[in-house]
């Protein structure tokens, strides 16, 4: 029986594997259809993506190529990035379909909403720092560069800062689902969190400081839009925070113990005595008698 059981197990574990390599491949593939689709548009994707750049330059910047393998070889992986992008919702289906038969009915209920909402924030956070942040942060690196000083950057350099900061931002807007996921678990209450709402908004600051250019605007636009999420990610913990009826406890109370009165005690304590039997008297003797 035991042999059979470990063979049972091995079986199973082995159609899991099987199984979990079937949905990576159709990610993969769906990112390799994507990628083809998209590779003749790579040099008008870069000029997208470079758009908040150039629209700030002096009439004497550029952008440069400081290698020959550059021109070719940036829009190949801004090309890349993009089709991983926009599979990012087919890739989280996979996933949701490859753990969902060992989920509960409520928790399936529950997973859909925050794969669509994780997806929508994350492209939300792109377009805050592609339409905000960019043209505040470049603006302020162009202007801010000393006279005689030509402006230009590296095409290189330029997809690495971009695709940072896209990522960064995409993951600071995930607060909501954070705190909701967290919440869920047991592994915070929304009191907590309320009361912590200071040090949030320090971390927020702090967060947006780092992870943002010099720029005292974008990282208080940043940080403002954290605390907003936040405050959202909280109102809807409160509503789908889990809940026990107050009828039903989750123990019964102990019986309470029947303690007999005192008097009860000290009378069943008390030792009985033994009754002493009573003498009866002999009648004194009659002078009649002989």
């Amino acid at each position: 029986m035991a042999a059979k059981a470990s063979e049972g197990a091995e079986a199973s574990f082995i159609e899991h594997l099987l199984e979990l390599r079937t949905r990576i491949m159709r990610s993969a593939i769906a990112v390799l259809v994507l990628f083809v689709g998209l590779f003749p548009f790579r040099n008008t994707l870069y000029r997208l993506l470079a758009r908040p750049l150039t629209a700030v330059l002096p009439r004497n910047g550029a952008m440069i190529a400081t290698n020959l393998p550059a021109t070719f070889i940036a829009p190949l992986k801004l090309a890349l990035a993009t089709a991983v992008a926009v599979a990012v919702p087919y890739i989280l289906y996979q996933a949701w379909a490859f753990v969902a038969p060992g989920l509960y009915q409520r928790e399936r209920r529950m997973v859909t909403p925050l794969l669509v909402s994780s997806t929508l924030l994350f492209y939300l956070g792109m377009a805050f720092a592609y339409f905000l942040i960019f043209p505040l942060a470049f603006g302020f690196f162009a202007h801010a560069a000393p006279a005689g000083v030509r402006v230009m950057t590296d095409i290189n350099h330029y997809l690495s800062f971009v695709l940072t900061l896209f990522f960064a931002f995409g993951l600071a807007f995930e607060v909501p689902v954070a705190i909701v996921l967290l919440v869920l678990m047991g592994v915070l209450r929304p009191e907590t969190l309320s009361g912590k709402r200071r040090y949030v908004i320090l971390g927020a600051f702090v967060l947006a400081a780092i992870i943002t250019p010099p720029d005292a605007f974008s990282q208080t636009v940043l940080a403002l839009a954290m605390w907003a999420l936040f405050e959202a990610g909280l109102l809807v913990a409160y509503r789908v925070r889990p809940r026990t009826a107050p009828d039903e406890p989750s123990d019964p109370p102990p019986p309470a113990p029947v303690i007999p009165p005192p008097r009860a005690v000290a009378a069943e304590s008390r030792p009985r005595r033994p009754r002493r039997r009573r003498r009866t008297r002999k009648p004194p003797p009659s002078g009649d008698e002989p």
